[in-house]
């Protein structure tokens, strides 16, 4: 059975590599959990949050990372319902990709985007009904386990992954979490029972899990390793480990990601407020930094 430093190692040594530099900006989001719609659907609720933050990415100029678990392919057979489900997210994400400006990583929740072939055949296109043909969606796409930004400028790397490389369960016995998730923990989450064997919920498991990913950040001289799976956001002080997280779409009324800009870094949160003629709107919070990517670079 291979370790979590292994699966890490591993992933680490297939990433795929984005050069970048100051003048680049990226919004890493993980956590979506896009579901169809239905009561077990978590993303419904914050539906509108993100789909104001991505459009405001978008319109910057921002590259978007989705670090993992963006579709709830365990509650959801197929992606056919989930796409049906958010449509408009998905027509925005495909703008990202005909600049070559969305890059994709698979988590445990969507670990079946691994196989080219099941991507080729479920995200490459989609089939319009108005038309009556296949249209693309996002044509060529790869998923990947890991991805490097490569500074051109400092040579800094930054790894990207979705962080269940360090939770053997739900890595190695995924599609036994999954058939689970599908016949008892969907139907009892629309009751309000939450599943023990997700770190996200399981606050033991999830210092577990963290732990095993700081152990292998300090073996591979403090490297900035940015992750998701856990929903629990992170931002080290520099000097310390540069454990980094990014949250999740997921949580109560509202979605936390990181952004990087400027040769920065930082921790964001979008959520729905009330201005003084109590108005909603959605509004972006930083909740940490912004701190130089460089002063991460020395070991702690």
């Amino acid at each position: 059975m291979f370790s979590s430093k292994k699966r890490l190692d591993n992933a680490y040594k297939k990433a795929k590599i984005i050069n970048f530099d100051d003048a680049s900006k990226f919004i890493l989001f993980s956590d979506c959990h896009r579901g169809d719609n239905s009561f077990a659907d978590d993303f419904a609720n914050n539906r509108n949050i993100y789909f104001h933050a991505l459009k405001h990415y978008y319109a910057e100029g921002f590259q978007y990372c989705e670090l993992g678990d963006g579709d709830e392919l365990w509650e959801n057979l197929s992606f056919k319902p989930i796409f049906e489900a958010h449509k408009n997210v998905y027509m925005l994400m495909r703008q990202f990709h005909k600049e070559n400006k969305l890059h994709m990583i698979w988590g445990n929740h969507d670990m079946v985007y691994r196989n080219p072939n099941y991507v080729k055949k479920h995200v490459f296109t989609y089939f319009d009904k108005t038309l009556g043909i296949d249209v693309d969606l996002f044509p060529g796409i790869e998923y990947h386990e890991g991805i490097i930004l490569k500074n051109t400028t400092t040579n800094q790397d930054l790894f990207l992954t979705h962080g269940h490389q360090a939770d053997w369960w739900n890595y190695l016995f995924w599609k036994w979490s999954r058939f689970m998730v599908r016949i008892l923990w969907k139907p009892l989450n629309v009751m309000g029972i939450a599943d023990p064997t997700s770190p996200a919920k399981n606050y033991s498991e999830l210092i577990k899990v963290e732990r095993r990913t700081k152990k292998w950040i300090i073996e591979n001289d403090n490297l900035v390793t940015i992750v998701g799976h856990t929903h629990r956001p992170r931002f080290p002080e520099p000097g310390d480990i540069a454990f980094f997280n990014d949250g999740s779409c997921v949580h109560p009324r509202s979605i936390t990601g990181i952004e990087i800009e400027n040769g920065e870094i930082s921790l964001i949160k979008w959520y729905i407020d009330t201005n003084d003629d109590g108005v909603l709107q959605i509004v972006r919070l930083l909740l940490e930094g912004p701190r130089k990517l460089i002063d991460y670079k020395t070991s702690p």
